[in-house]
């Protein structure tokens, strides 16, 4: 069977985009240069990859099924600046793909169902200079989300805190084969450069968000008190509130990526 006509593999969570409008949006939005080198997340049967690799300088290809990859070597073989390697990303040091990571875009039509630990991963320092992903229309919701809305969490604060995002793109279903059963979203990330936390700052803010999260429920004075991940003393409690510029009977979902990121810097000097 080719490439082209390969069934979907539900346990990689596979969903090939297959309308063409749909394709070039996508590879235009990218904005690659021809200097740029480019990464790209599970191509699959090559559907963005082609224009991909038209416009990039370099460009590396990471997909976990064996079968597509070996299909992806054999369609670039003469291609040399086009790189396959048959990796899960989550296991891929970017370093090993590039020198200096903070120079790469990254593009990627991703499986939904680990959305979150690829998008953690890519923002582990060094952190691509842009990240473009395909992503369920809920979980974009999540990431873009403000101080005070419903969708605000722990993903909000963990991508915001760190980098500025956006919608780019809404994909409807029928854009794939086989139709997933929600709408997409493209989105795309830029990393704040110089980075706005060292790396034991957001040790601290992973923690301070994971927790204060965990309890978002309750006020945000009880859980930096009594949260065993935190049992600040009073004095503490008192300086991380007014460097977030909150007040004690405040909930986690009301502080901005700002405050937590001020926070993150008293626990971490």
């Amino acid at each position: 069977m080719s490439r082209e006509h390969a069934r979907p593999r539900r346990e990689l969570g596979q969903n090939f985009l297959v309308d063409p409008g749909t394709r070039l949006r996508i590879v235009e939005a990218a904005g690659i240069d021809p200097g740029d080198t480019v990464l790209e997340i599970g191509p699959g049967r090559g559907a963005l990859t082609r224009g991909l690799a038209e416009r990039a300088g370099t460009l590396h290809l990471v997909e976990l099924d064996r079968a597509l990859a070996a299909g992806l070597e054999e369609e670039f073989a003469d291609n040399s600046h086009v790189h396959v390697l048959q990796a899960d990303i989550l296991e891929v040091d970017l370093t090993s793909l590039v020198a200096d990571p903070s120079a790469l875009k990254v593009v990627g039509n991703i499986p939904y169902n680990v959305t979150t630990p690829i998008l953690f991963h890519l923002l582990e320092p060094p952190r691509p200079a842009e990240i473009l992903l395909m992503v369920q229309k809920e979980v974009a919701e999540r990431i873009v989300s403000e101080p005070g809305s419903r969708s605000y969490g722990a993903l909000s604060v963990g991508v915001q805190a760190v980098a500025s995002v956006e919608r780019v793109l809404q994909v409807s279903p029928g854009a794939f084969r086989p139709r997933p059963n929600v709408d997409s979203t493209v989105i795309r990330i830029r990393p704040h450069v110089p980075p706005p936390l060292s790396p034991e700052q957001e040790g601290a803010l992973r923690r301070l968000t994971r927790s204060l999260f965990q309890w978002r429920r309750k006020q945000l004075r009880r859980i930096l008190r009594d949260h065993p991940e935190l049992q600040c003393s009073p004095a503490e409690l008192e300086a991380l509130l007014a460097a977030a510029g909150a007040r004690p009977t405040d909930r986690p979902e009301t502080v901005g990526p700002e405050g937590f990121r001020a926070m993150a810097e008293l626990l971490a000097p």
